[in-house]
């Protein structure tokens, strides 16, 4: 639907629907101090910060008499990740999705809400968000033709809906604190004071992994000991849409990539959710590992001896592994002048820009030696990055909500 105003208002009138559905709810519920509710990615992962926080508190006998739900689009997750037992499963806005939301006291997201959900008096919301920005987000975005599905006007209209419900929104850093009250347009709606640095719940993870966590990742996986691996993680192009939703063109030949590397390396290959299906690599099967549907990127972290990405706020949390670091930004100038934009000066990156599938590969064969000449950007990266990352930030950050 291309034209703006009768998409917004197919919009409005789903949301109003929605909103019936939720008061309808809320009417019929008192809210229970104990419930907490989780979602990510609108219920189509177990991952990130609400999977750390949940798991955290799990943990913790403090919260042994609270109940949980978790958003999940697929139910057979239950049987994959033992842990959602101790949890409710809902489906995003089915009947028992807006109940739960209505009678939960505590909501924990790292993305969208669905706009028919409205806080009720007593309750508690957290924004988690899912990384560092390094590309322009939300109302910070400029470029006029950056967005297939959104004017600029309707991103800044959302944004307003959707932030004015939070009471806490997680920060892994002055850096980020200072562009999410710019983004999320929190200073200017008088909400800056609900951001919390914290550090990232998810990245707790990279200070407390071992040699046998990482031989189970490998072994679940298929990934054959000897191999190094490299785990390329690109993000998806604003203006890349096809009218039934984003597609992405990897601009890799992974055949070349096998004949030069497949004697060292293995690729796993994280593309962002919104085009995480789209891709056959059965050609390149025992060489590229498609990981992009796994709920959870952290522990590919751990078993990653390099990370290739773009502009994806992946290598922000990589760089608290301290490994090798490629940036292959073949669209660069288009990307910082017509779809995003940056927040950081590129210069800062700790480890080489390259545009072309020759750089490349040279920059695999020489990332390990390469590392000494990148010591000083890497310390001062993680100095302004992840000051605050120590693996205990989901310690913290239910301390501060609870």
């Amino acid at each position: 639907m291309h034209h703006p105003k009768m998409r917004v208002r197919v919009r409005e009138v789903h949301v109003a629907l929605k909103q019936r559905k939720y008061n309808k709810a809320s009417n019929a519920y008192q809210i229970d101090d104990h419930m907490v509710i989780f979602e990510t990615f609108m219920g189509r992962q177990y991952g990130d910060n609400p999977r750390a926080i949940y798991e955290y508190m799990l943990s913790d006998p403090a919260f042994s008499d609270f109940r949980y739900v978790w958003v999940l689009n697929d139910p057979e997750k239950v049987s994959q990740f033992p842990k959602l037992q101790e949890a409710r499963i809902v489906g995003l806005r089915s009947k028992g999705y807006y109940e739960c939301y209505a009678q939960a006291k505590y909501v924990i997201t790292n993305s969208n809400l669905d706009y028919g959900i409205m806080k009720r008096n007593g309750q508690v919301f957290l924004q988690t968000w899912h990384g560092t920005p390094l590309k322009k987000l939300r109302c910070d975005i400029e470029a006029q033709e950056g967005n297939a599905l959104n004017s600029l006007d309707e991103i800044r209209s959302k944004n307003n809906l959707d932030v004015v419900r939070y009471d806490y929104f997680i920060a892994p850093s002055p850096f980020a604190a200072e562009k999410f009250a710019s983004a999320f347009r929190l200073t200017a709606l008088g909400m800056e004071k609900i951001l919390i640095e914290t550090g990232y719940p998810r990245n707790d993870l990279l200070y407390h992994f071992d040699d046998a966590f990482v031989r189970e990742q490998k072994q679940t996986l298929g990934i054959p000991e000897d191999k190094k691996v490299i785990l390329y993680a690109p993000t998806f192009r604003d203006n890349q849409h096809n009218g039934a939703g984003y597609v992405y063109d990897l601009a890799l030949d992974f055949d070349r990539l096998q004949k030069e590397l497949g004697d060292e390396y293995v690729v796993l290959l994280r593309v962002h959710y919104f085009v995480a299906r789209q891709f056959d690599f059965d050609q390149a099967k025992g060489f590229v590992f498609d990981v992009s549907t796994l709920d959870d990127i952290t522990p590919l972290y751990t078993i990653s001896d390099l990370l290739i990405t773009d502009y994806s706020s992946v290598f922000f949390d990589y760089a608290n592994l301290k490994r090798p670091m490629i940036f292959y930004m073949y669209d660069r100038k288009e990307y910082a002048n017509d779809i995003r934009g940056f927040y950081i000066d590129l210069k800062e990156l700790p480890g080489p820009i390259v545009e072309t599938e020759d750089e490349l590969i040279r920059a695999i064969y020489e990332a390990e030696s390469s590392m000494s000449r990148y010591q000083q950007k890497y310390e001062a990266f993680h100095n302004k990055y992840n000051p605050l990352d120590d693996g205990d930030a989901s310690r913290r950050v239910t301390e501060i909500m609870f």
